[in-house]
C-alpha cells in the first residue's frame, strides 16, 4: 500500500489524470462557490509566494500560474478580463506603473491613502 501524501489545496483540472498516469492514486472534491472562491485566493497568496523565491528560470512559470489565477478569479466575479485589463491601464495612467523602481522609505501619509 503506498503512503497517502493530504495536499489540502486547490489543484488544475488535469492533475488527477496526470496523478493516474504516473500510477498513483488521489482523491478529489468538487469545491462549492464560497469555499472555491477562498480556494482562489489562498492558491494566489501561494503563487506569489513561490515567485518571490523562484530562480529566475522559474520566475516564467510561477507568473503563468498567478495569471492563470488572475484570470479564473475575474471569471469567477463576473469580471471580463479585458476589463480588468482597462483597469489597470486606467490605474497606471493615474498612478504610474513600477519602472521608476521606487521604493518608499516613508512618508507624513497613511499608508494605502
Amino acid at each position: 500500500m503506498k503512503k497517502k501524501y493530504y495536499h489540502r489545496k486547490l489543484v488544475r483540472d488535469k492533475l488527477p489524470e496526470l496523478i493516474k498516469i504516473t500510477g498513483n492514486e488521489g482523491e478529489t472534491r468538487v469545491l462549492g462557490s464560497k469555499e472555491f472562491e477562498k480556494e482562489l485566493k489562498k492558491k494566489l497568496v501561494e503563487e506569489s509566494k513561490e515567485l518571490e523565491r523562484a530562480s529566475k528560470e522559474s520566475v516564467l512559470n510561477e507568473l503563468s500560474d498567478i495569471l492563470e489565477l488572475t484570470k479564473t478569479i475575474s471569471e469567477h466575479y463576473k469580471i471580463s478580463f479585458s476589463r480588468v485589463e482597462k483597469y489597470q491601464a486606467e490605474k497606471r495612467k493615474k498612478k504610474g506603473g513600477f519602472k521608476k523602481r521606487l521604493f518608499l522609505v516613508w512618508s507624513t501619509q497613511e499608508a494605502g491613502k
